[in-house]
């Protein structure tokens, strides 16, 4: 049953505020005033049926100041609770002044007093349809005063930015990808579902702002009626729009695992049921906010529920709960429990292993195998999540243990030394990690490596600028020279340009971010195959997708200017008649050049075979485009975004909607161009769907990409994405198998 929204002017113009039990009952003394000792007699019969107001159902509204769970009680004494009258339903409850298992004379904490007061007034609304019926009531049409009246305290909540900045602009701050401090607004703290709790700090970070579908509902009361059974096909769990659930005082004595279907719910109420467990893909419904399971006979929580990083009332009042659970929520609350639960959670199983997927025919491989001309080369494309940044505020789904720098960078190591990949393009690599983890490490393995931090890290004492994340290029010293390096900081680089300089925007949107990108120069040294190398990070924030057009507009406008000018060098003298030369080529993806991201840690990696190699003329450039180029990185940027038409296409009209109306010289007037002819790895014939390269519970897609050349290059194979029956069970990732959001 659903019903329409609660008008925030009514409450005063109802019989009674609270809609009374079937049972007889004294009032609490402290509630009630004295002498007042009211009847109530029992709660009209369910109509059976939607309520409607004015001929349309309207989508239940939380008004600050009245909800149905949570009343403005004026004459509430925080420290006065008697002892309850037991619901006629075998349950036995007591209230008391002490906490239960604590010793004489212990006050309840604020905590379990709040908890105590909302159980109460879950048992207040056993009533069939007690919610619909009270919002109903709510709705009614009132004469409007002719003055309105307005809280000028309100704080309106920011309008939230769709991807890539597409709908309206929120601001941000501009001097870090993810601060960690000052959380932004949050929405939700204006007509949250209980005005008890307060709203949680949310994520600062991640590239979209998941929404429920649209509806003209958003609640829905099933709650006493008798409900014994819910099927595992109900049709329930296909109103995925949902954000409020009642299904409190019926007869259920399960509730089944598609309950994780309602990803978007932020209160779920299953009070008053006969229920001895709940299904631990529970744990999925990351949006919820409150939880109520009083009045069941639950004697364990799964530990799967520590994923709900956004709870904060899980009522558990009425059930024979372990004690050290109960202890917990009593004496810290339901964000300690959440946290235990987290970190003692066992271990889940892993992933199956990640497949090298071959986009050749077996003809063509043969075919490029015996072609002694065919080189081949691999690039792996990793943004690893820098410590600073791995914060439990952002990820408060992750446990400690899985989300700290010692576990993580461990696993980042193996996966990046079992990748075997010649070209490793790493993004938010801080200067400790590099200087003292992966510089070293990796040198063991045969690789060197290009690295520039942020520029911030100039004007920072050594401490803090030890924190300050970059971007780090690392390749095969043996096969490959590294003829020169180049570092693009997209705010100086948007300063020197004549049409930018007097432009507004330039100034308050572009100079305020500090992403970079670096550009590699390199040549082989067997056989003088020169190749160009970017590794960028694009700004994050949706909301200003036109700077993030600007950003990797003027990439490749640099990576035109140095390849123009690599490509006039002369070519690599030949080697001496001493020198045997010999080229590693994969086993079945072999021998053209290609874009492709090797295998993960979790695949099984390929054969390699070797074979002498006769020495062959160094190539000649007679332009920069005719170098192969590789651009990869985190551009946070999805494939319906301004930026990767740009860069697969070659052309952006000036008046794309990503620019957003602002000015930026002849970007803005003339549109945006290239001549390298990109395409992205997975965009590869017989490549398929893109795969998700980050995931966290607001967002799951694609925005870290891998150019080529396709005039110059080929792909041989890339590495198939995450099992999606894995995906399914897993609230986000860094977890105990990925140490990043990101996946390469």
């Amino acid at each position: 049953m659903y019903y329409p929204q609660q008008s925030p002017g009514i409450a005063h113009k109802l019989a009674s505020h609270h809609d009374q039990t079937a049972w007889s009952r004294q009032h609490h003394p402290i509630l009630v005033p004295q002498g007042s000792q009211t009847a109530v007699g029992p709660p009209p019969p369910s109509p059976g049926y939607a309520i409607y107001t004015n001929g349309a159902v309207g989508a239940l509204q939380h008004h600050p100041g009245h909800h149905p769970l949570t009343h403005q009680a004026m004459h509430h004494h925080q420290n006065s609770l008697s002892h309850y009258p037991s619901p006629p339903n075998g349950h036995t409850h007591q209230q008391h002044l002490l906490a239960q298992g604590s010793p004489a004379g212990q006050v309840i904490t604020p905590h379990w007093q709040q908890q105590l007061l909302k159980c109460e007034m879950i048992r207040s609304a056993r009533s069939p349809h007690h919610r619909a019926r009270t919002s109903a009531m709510a709705s009614r049409t009132v004469t409007k005063s002719a003055i309105p009246i307005t809280n000028p305290n309100l704080v309106k909540p920011p309008l939230p930015a769709e991807l890539n900045g597409t709908a309206s602009e929120v601001s941000s701050p501009t001097t870090s990808d993810r601060p960690a401090s000052s959380p932004p607004i949050n929405g939700n703290a204006v007509n949250r579902p209980s005005s008890v709790v307060a709203a949680p700090a949310e994520a600062f970070r991640p590239t979209s702002i998941m929404k429920p579908p649209e509806n003209t509902w958003s609640s829905l009361d099933m709650g006493g009626v008798n409900i014994k059974n819910l099927p595992a096909t109900s049709g329930l769990f296909t109103f995925t729009f949902l954000i409020n659930l009642y299904l409190n005082h019926n007869a259920l004595s399960s509730v089944p695992p598609e309950i994780a279907k309602l990803r978007h719910l932020e209160l779920l109420d299953i009070s008053g049921n006969n229920l001895s467990t709940l299904p631990p893909e529970m744990g999925m419904l990351t949006q919820l906010k409150e939880l109520y399971v009083f009045d069941n006979h639950l004697t364990v929580i799964p530990f799967e529920l520590g994923s709900l990083h956004q709870l904060q009332t899980l009522g558990v009042e009425g059930n024979p709960l372990d004690a050290t659970v109960k202890a917990i929520i009593q004496q810290d609350g339901t964000p300690a429990l959440i946290s235990y639960l987290r970190d003692h959670c066992p271990r889940p199983p892993g992933p199956p292993l990640r497949e090298l997927k071959t986009l050749l025919t077996e003809p063509e491989q043969e075919a490029l195998a015996a072609d002694p001309n065919a080189e081949t080369f691999s690039v792996l494309c990793y943004n690893i999540l820098c410590e600073r940044c791995a914060t439990e505020r952002l990820y408060g789904y992750t446990p400690s243990w899985a989300l700290a720098w010692e576990y993580r960078k461990d696993l980042i190591l193996t996966e990046i030394i079992n990748s075997d990949a010649d070209f490793l393009c790493l993004q938010e690599v801080d200067i400790a990690a590099y200087e003292d983890y992966f510089s070293k490490n990796l040198a063991e393995h045969g690789y060197e490596g290009v690295y520039w931090p942020k520029s911030r890290s100039r004007t920072m004492n050594e401490a803090d600028r030890r924190q300050v994340d970059g971007c780090a290029t690392f390749y095969k010293a043996d096969r490959y020279q590294l003829v020169e390096k180049h570092l693009v900081e997209f705010s100086a680089v948007a300063m020197q340009r004549q049409d930018f300089k007097k432009t507004d925007d330039m100034f308050n949107r572009v100079l305020g971010k500090e992403h970079l990108a670096i550009v590699s120069l390199m040549e082989d040294k067997v056989t003088g195959t020169r190749f160009v190398i970017a590794n960028a990070h694009i700004h994050w924030d949706p909301a200003y997708c036109d700077v993030k057009l600007v950003q990797a507009a003027l990439l490749v406008d640099e990576i035109d200017k140095m390849a123009s000018h690599f490509a006039k060098y002369p070519p690599r003298p030949p080697p001496s008649a001493s020198t045997s030369s010999v080229v590693e080529a994969v086993e079945g993806e072999e021998p053209t050049e290609t874009g492709a991201e090797p295998p993960s840690s979790a695949a099984s990696s390929p054969s390699i075979v070797q074979r002498p190699q006769q020495y062959r003329t160094p190539p000649v450039y007679t332009d920069g485009t005719k170098i192969p180029l590789i651009i990869c990185g985190d551009f946070n940027s999805v494939p319906s975004s301004g930026v990767y038409d740009f860069l697969s296409n070659g052309t952006l009209p000036a008046d794309h909607a990503d620019f957003k109306s602002h000015k930026y010289g002849r970007y803005t007037s003339e549109g945006l161009r290239h001549r390298f002819g990109l395409k992205s790895a997975y965009a590869a014939p017989g490549a398929g769907e893109p795969p998700v390269t980050n995931y966290v519970p607001t967002f799951q897609g694609h925005i870290d990409y891998l150019w080529y050349s396709a005039a110059n290059l080929g792909v041989n194979a890339i590495l198939g994405g995450v099992d999606k029956d894995y995906l399914e069970k897993v609230v986000g990732f860094p977890n105990a198998h990925f140490p990043s959001e990101f996946v390469f």
